[in-house]
């Protein structure tokens, strides 16, 4: 078995980050404040395979030999014991592929700008948007960095450029080639996760930005049916990386979330 590269924070109750697609474990870092603002938790920063310091899997390397691994991950991190869950982009697919495995061992689940359907031809997404643009800021990058930069980020500002350079660039940087293109080549999951096990009752925590062109926000809120203790956040001014463009926002909404999940906290 690949074993996986991780960074832990923290002690008492287990909590994983999984992030997403051609990025790694730092870019969920950016929330690390927040989640300790909410309580005791040994949070898990995980890279997945092909991506920070994980090597790629052996063999075909699609989305469900990812997902199994995942699987077997946690299990060898976590045990018997109960475990919260922050995922972002694809990694919120995994996360919920988790949920679906888990169970009631998952005390709660954080989706930043998750993936809902693989198949981008099928996801509802607005048309590209920049809502604030710093020509200055943006004539002193390299053209590598101004392209990573301004492919993705709605708000294209000093600060957002900072947050992206120090919490996303370096896991851009370090991702596998190879292990991305077996990875696009079988881009799918069996079932959809909420239909493989029971209603996931947890407190469950759904963040959108308004502008995402790559996942969009209107199909995470069709999520909210599947989770009935779901709280829903769609961000103005920004896009996929909504975490680094608004942190006070979206920081304090998944700090927040963390008090409640937390077993000595948690709400019946």
């Amino acid at each position: 078995m690949t074993h996986p590269h991780v960074v832990r924070h923290g002690a008492s109750v287990p909590l994983i980050a999984v992030h997403g697609n051609g990025v790694d474990h730092r870019l969920l870092l950016a929330l690390d404040d927040s989640l300790a603002e909410g309580g005791a938790w040994e949070r898990t920063y995980l890279d997945l395979p092909g991506f920070g310091s994980t090597p790629a899997l052996t063999g075909e390397g699609g989305l469900p030999h990812l997902a199994q691994w995942l699987t077997e991950t946690t299990s060898a991190l976590v045990g018997s014991a109960p475990f919260a869950l922050v995922a972002n982009s694809l990694g919120g697919l995994l996360a919920r592929h988790l949920v679906a495995q888990f169970g009631d061992q998952v005390l709660g689940l954080a989706l930043i700008a998750p993936v809902v359907d693989p198949d981008a031809s099928r996801r509802t997404r607005p048309e590209r948007t920049v809502v604030d643009r710093d020509e200055e800021l943006l004539a002193e990058l390299t053209d590598a960095d101004r392209d990573e930069f301004t492919g993705m980020a709605v708000r294209q500002t000093r600060d957002s450029w900072a947050a992206f350079e120090r919490w996303a660039l370096p896991g851009v940087r370090a991702a596998d080639p190879d292990a991305m293109q077996r990875l696009a080549a079988d881009y799918a999951l069996g079932t959809v996760p909420e239909e493989r096990g029971p209603t996931f009752r947890g407190p469950t925590l759904v963040v959108a930005g308004r502008q995402d062109h790559v996942v969009g926000y209107e199909d995470q809120l069709r999520l909210l049916p599947h989770y009935p203790r779901a709280s829903a956040l769609v961000v103005d001014a920004a896009g996929h990386n909504v975490h680094l463009e608004q942190p006070a926002i979206v920081g304090a909404a998944v700090a927040d979330w963390a008090r409640r999940t937390h077993p000595d906290t948690q709400a019946p």
